[in-house]
């Protein structure tokens, strides 16, 4: 970092002794996290420590960002404009804060990391940025957030593929046939947010560049659980979130190639976003907007958010991923192992069973209706997991062998336990899951399945949820 103020000396040295002092040699998972000691009441009687596994939606935040953005707050100012001594130290922090993400996602020289609010927004704002008559080609397993955002664009939208290598060969094969040649973006997951399988981000980026497109990945669900690398990986852009980084305060990132990002009207017109606004002598209004990252960031920025999700980085870099990484694997294999021993459960897989993944699991359950089992993971076990269709509908209702005009909403559909439903289970899990948490899922799906629910269940807004009547 520059030389800056005491003041900002100050803080960083506060937010460091903090960061030490949140190590927890207690807990059995690498990196604690907020809410490990929270207990939750049971249907049941009595009350049990609340096992949050439901990460790909939300993963809780790291003791370490928590701590580092509780040492900040105090010297918490509005950045870029203010003269001041607490504004100048935020605006060093939030553009310091820049420099960190570009490291975590080994950027190249040249590219810029613009701070938005979500996955979703970054996706977005690279729509808005594509260039005219851009076709995009987007595979029908993404989450809504990469499928939805091109309205403007001319999109085709490729059938899900049973393999990495058919994924490849599927998308060489329509950049190959686009008509006319010219512009082209393709959007894919790095891991999927239902199956958690790894996409081979790096071939389809060969394959993108080999037809002249380029590709934007969505790493939301790997950039928490592997290394992303811009360079190695060849891609043009990344987005994701920080609140699945383990940095839930509202912001995202959207980094890459700056020249679409340069020579599109910003994102939202605003303060932050213009450099110069002059009155012409018609009664009009000129405006030289920036060139940088500030191009697409205006308005009052989330400073907060966005130095969480460099404190979050710099967590996951300094914890190493290569241990990381190992840990989730035995967590992984110590689900599906167990729920390979429940014949009653079947595990949604694009790829396989020998696919690489991250932790997340979907599954449904013979003759239960995913709504009513996830209630009762809840309300009898403590266990906090997903249920619907995971913001992914066609992928589901593919790995479900369902018809595409089956009804099915993100949440739980309207069906009384027991009834078939058009939705699945997704347990997810990460750096801050201790052992227990997945022992006592597994453990809670085979009572369950074995014994079933101790209480009665009702639909109450479309939520299955215990009857207290």
């Amino acid at each position: 970092m520059s030389a800056r103020p005491d003041a900002v000396a100050t803080a960083t040295a506060v937010v460091e002794t903090a960061a030490a002092d949140s190590a927890d040699p207690c807990c059995d998972a690498p990196l604690p996290v907020l809410g490990r000691d929270v207990t939750v009441p049971l249907v049941t009687g009595g009350e049990v420590t609340y096992a949050a596994l439901d990460y790909a939606a939300s993963a809780p935040a790291l003791q370490r960002v928590w701590d580092d953005v509780a040492a900040y707050a105090p010297y918490y100012g509005s950045v870029h404009r203010g003269a001041g001594y607490l504004s100048q130290l935020s605006t060093d922090l939030f553009e310091n804060s820049r420099v960190t993400v570009a490291e975590f996602l080994d950027c190249r020289p040249g590219d810029q990391v613009v701070f938005t609010r979500s996955t979703t927004d970054s996706l977005n704002l690279l729509a808005a940025t594509l260039p005219a008559d851009c076709q995009v080609f987007v595979f029908e397993t993404e989450h809504h957030a990469s499928l939805l955002p091109w309205r403007d664009a001319r999109v085709t939208y490729l059938n899900a593929p049973r393999t990495p290598e058919q994924a490849v060969a599927t998308l060489e094969r329509a950049l190959a046939d686009r008509d006319p040649y010219g512009p082209a973006l393709v959007c894919v997951t790095g891991a999927s947010n239902v199956t958690g399988e790894l996409w081979p981000v790096k071939e389809l980026a060969a394959a993108a560049h080999a037809h002249g497109a380029r590709i934007v990945l969505d790493a939301a669900q790997l950039a928490p659980h592997h290394p992303v690398s811009v360079q190695e990986l060849d891609v043009d852009w990344i987005a994701f979130s920080g609140h699945k980084l383990y940095a839930p305060f509202g912001s995202g990132v959207l980094a890459g190639r700056a020249d679409w990002l340069q020579d599109s009207e910003p994102y939202l017109a605003g303060g932050g976003a213009s450099r110069k606004v002059a009155r012409r002598a018609d009664g009009g209004v000129d405006v030289e907007w920036h060139t940088t990252a500030a191009r697409h960031e205006a308005g009052s920025p989330n400073v907060i958010g966005v130095y969480s999700i460099a404190s979050a980085c710099k967590a996951l870099t300094e914890a190493g991923f290569d241990g990381l990484v190992a840990r989730e694997k035995h967590l992984i294999a110590t689900v599906r192992e167990g729920l390979a021993e429940v014949p009653e459960v079947k595990v949604l897989s694009l790829f396989g069973d020998d696919a690489p993944r991250v932790g997340v699991i979907s599954f449904v359950v013979e003759g239960w209706n995913s709504s009513h089992f996830a209630a009762a993971l809840s309300a009898e076990y403590g266990i906090g997991v997903r249920d619907g269709l995971f913001c992914a509908h066609p992928l589901v209702r593919t790995l479900l062998g369902s018809d595409p005009q089956d009804p099915g909403e993100c949440g739980a559909p309207e069906a009384a336990p027991g009834e078939r439903s058009l939705n699945a289970i997704r347990v997810s899990f990460g750096a801050g899951t201790p052992d227990e948490h997945v022992e006592r899922f597994v453990g809670a799906v085979k009572e369950l399945v074995r014994d079933g629910a101790q209480w009665k269940y009702r639909t109450e807004d479309g939520r299955c949820v215990p009857d207290r009547g």
